[in-house]
């Protein structure tokens, strides 16, 4: 089937998540025919870097023989079998190895799908939690604006991206919102909604899909100690920081911050297979300990829930950050990265701030109309030039693999540049020939 045979049924037949279809349907779409190392190729043979990791989850690269061998191995035994009242080796084996490199005090692990689910697992556990310890109360959250936990309703209702969400507000449950960075208003929060908040949930030092927004130094530590002042969980997602992408394994590592609960998922399998996973304390799991008449059993699983193939993956990605020393070598890495935006993204005419922890970058594009999509503009001009990107609005998004090398690296941020130069350049010339001021 050619490519442009595929691209029509692509058109009749499929709905993309997060896409206006019908802008969808005016542009010849990208198909994705295999990968290697940190490049994608399409049907006609082209290639790309992929400047996004496949949605920020490919960590160690595509078709890593580790992972692949790996996958390849489970398949000879067991594909998949229920772990409601049954267990099996790789979710068991898996369990242990993150209970030893999380943050202190975790030490119980529940698998679901994906990162909504495993945000919806701890929305819930810390709902369940207070009603165990006998304050029903206790049932309100207290989230960041802007923040991003998901898409399914218990997630969405604990986001704060009014573009994401807004459509949905009479299916959710409402939050209190702290500004992201002002401990003062965390703890006017905690204060005024003493005795009913049951959790406290955050993105540990990055808000991804705010537009890779950075918090200040202290800021996790110091909602760490509020919530240990008013008595209240702290749930912290990880999803899209963890496993090295701010350049330690997991964010809440840099300020010395174990969490109540803990969400992970994207990179947990090096983006082979939906896992995610919730991570508790012991004080947590206990409240859910009784007899059976008792009903204190956490009512929640997944049909899915720690498929033997996903936790095989997530074990050879595992075995890999040893390995071959994945933390270590990123570092300079990092360094590197921001050399390179420093010289080549930040002077830009278009660029209004360029906002960035470990290797998640966000490059802020400055003033254009939502009607321009320049985003979107510069996402198309880095794919003719052999990158994927992919913006959040106007603001460009960079999340390479760990494994990208230094060639891969310093390419992948020339193209960038050199896409947003060319995206905006029609825009600025009118805007100075408006006699307007381009910055």
């Amino acid at each position: 089937m050619t490519t442009l045979q595929l691209a029509e049924i692509d058109k009749r037949v499929l709905w993309h998540p997060f896409t206006q279809q019908q802008g969808w349907a005016e542009e010849q779409p990208l198909i994705v025919e295999r990968a290697a190392g940190c490049t994608l190729y399409d049907t006609d043979g082209n290639a790309y870097i992929d400047g996004i990791s496949s949605l920020w989850c490919t960590v160690h690269g595509h078709a890593h023989p580790v992972i692949d061998a790996a996958v390849r191995e489970q398949l000879g035994r067991v594909a998949h079998t229920t772990m409601l009242g049954l267990t099996h080796r790789p979710a068991i084996e898996l369990a242990a190895q993150l209970v030893e490199i999380a943050p202190p005090g975790l030490r119980r692990v529940f698998f679901s799908d994906n990162g909504s689910t495993a945000a919806e697992v701890a929305l819930k556990m810390a709902f369940q939690y207070w009603r165990h310890r006998g304050q029903p109360r206790r049932t309100g959250f207290v989230t960041l604006r802007n923040g991003y936990h998901g898409d399914t309703i218990g997630s969405v209702s604990v986001g704060g991206i009014e573009l994401f969400h807004a459509c949905f507000g009479p299916l959710l449950f409402d939050a209190w919102q702290a500004e992201p960075g002002d401990r003062a208003h965390m703890a006017e929060l905690l204060s005024e909604h003493a005795g009913e908040v049951a959790a406290v949930v955050v993105e540990p030092l990055v808000q991804g899909a705010a537009g890779i927004v950075t918090h200040p130094d202290g800021y996790l530590r110091a909602v760490r100690e509020l919530c240990d002042e008013h008595d209240v969980l702290l749930i912290c997602d990880e999803v899209a920081t963890g496993f090295g992408r701010t350049g330690t394994m997991f964010a809440c590592e840099q300020e010395d911050v174990a969490p109540d609960l803990m969400c992970v998922a994207k990179g947990l399998t090096g983006g082979y297979l939906p896992l995610a996973a919730t991570l508790a304390t012991e004080q947590v799991y206990e409240a859910f300990l009784g007899e059976h008449a008792e009903l204190k059993t956490f009512f929640h699983g997944h049909t899915y829930t720690g498929n033997p193939l996903a936790c095989a993956a997530a074990l050879a990605t595992l075995e890999i950050f040893r390995s071959e020393g994945t933390l270590a070598a990123l570092q300079p890495k990092i360094a590197l990265l921001g050399e390179l935006l420093d010289e080549h993204v930040a002077p830009l005419e278009a660029v209004r701030e360029v906002r960035r922890r470990g290797f998640m970058v966000g490059i802020e594009l400055d003033g254009f109309p939502v009607e321009a999509r320049m985003g979107h503009q510069v996402t198309l001009a880095a794919r003719r030039r052999g990158a994927i990107v992919r913006p959040l609005g106007d603001v460009v998004v960079l999340m390479a693999p760990l494994s990208i090398g230094e060639a891969q690296l310093r390419r992948l941020v020339a193209i960038t540049a050199e896409s947003i130069a060319e995206a905006t350049r029609p825009a600025l010339d009118a805007r100075s020939g408006a006699g307007t001021c381009a910055r």
